[in-house]
């Protein structure tokens, strides 16, 4: 894979992960789930990337949580890159907003239902920052490689793609492995997002659903097909996150599910 800067553990074999909450809710809250998690894959050796969003932007509703002001979230996202030495990513959702985003973090993260977004690819490319597409919820993995060429005719060979489910219905979501290959293909490392993937969208009350236990399941799954590396949102106490807390994943359940993903990992290899 290319080179992330402050990736650890790349010669582990193992594969890397993405984790941390869905929005950054305030410091405290950023600096302690770097703490535990930072324990966790130094422990493990697993390479991770802080993943936290400065703004949630795509709510059913008028009066969800968005964020708590995008400079004052970016620059807890900063200074967790710097006290733990770790990367961060973060998402966008319009172009103006990459290079201000950049500026801050080393991972520039599209949405899914931005990912044909043409210019939106093009200026988070030309910020030279690693940049993740997720894959829409309506698209095949083969039909990425087209947001791959955006990134990469515009200069940037530095491109992960993640999958995080397929529409099923009005109200699920179904994970097809097939994308994990298709995807690989392009010969961008391909991570699932095993959190997003068990949402259940579209609830009649406005809050998205989820369902957590099949966390395991999904994530088991996805290091048997081969996928690269993972993505999962965390939180100490999901019941009370400010988004997407229910389908995260509790922080004191992450080390053990780490510890089976390694074995399924080293049997496969």
């Amino acid at each position: 894979m290319f080179e992330i800067p402050k990736l650890k553990y790349t010669d582990s074999g193992n594969f890397f992960l993405m984790a941390g909450p869905c929005a950054i809710e305030g410091e405290d809250m950023a600096m302690e789930i770097a703490e535990r998690i930072k324990t966790i894959t130094d422990k493990l050796q697993i390479p991770w990337i802080f993943k936290g969003s400065y703004r949630k932007a795509n709510r059913s509703r008028l009066d969800s949580f968005t964020g708590i002001g995008d400079e004052k979230a970016l620059r807890i996202l900063q200074k967790v890159g710097q006290e733990f030495d770790v990367p961060t990513v973060t998402d966008i959702h319009e172009s103006g907003e990459a290079a201000m985003a950049a500026a801050y973090v080393d991972v520039l993260q599209i949405p899914a239902f931005l990912c044909r977004q043409t210019d939106l690819l093009v200026a988070a490319a030309e910020t030279g920052k690693v940049v993740n597409i997720k894959k829409g919820q309506f698209l095949s993995g083969d039909a990425m490689r087209f947001a791959v060429d955006k990134v990469r005719e515009s200069g940037n060979e530095k491109v992960i793609l993640t999958d995080r489910g397929n529409s099923f219905g009005y109200s699920d979501l179904v994970v097809d492995y097939r994308n994990i290959p298709a995807m690989q293909a392009t010969g961008a490392p391909v991570v699932m997002d095993i959190t997003h993937s068990l949402q259940q969208p579209n609830q009649s009350s406005g809050v998205t659903g989820g369902k957590p236990a099949l966390i395991e399941t999904i994530a088991k799954a996805a290091i048997a097909v081969g996928a690269d590396g993972l993505f999962i949102e965390t939180h100490p106490q999901p019941s009370i996150a400010k988004s997407d807390g229910a389908n995260m994943l509790p922080l004191d359940q992450l080390e053990g599910l780490m510890q089976k993903l390694i074995r399924i990992r080293e049997a496969v290899r």
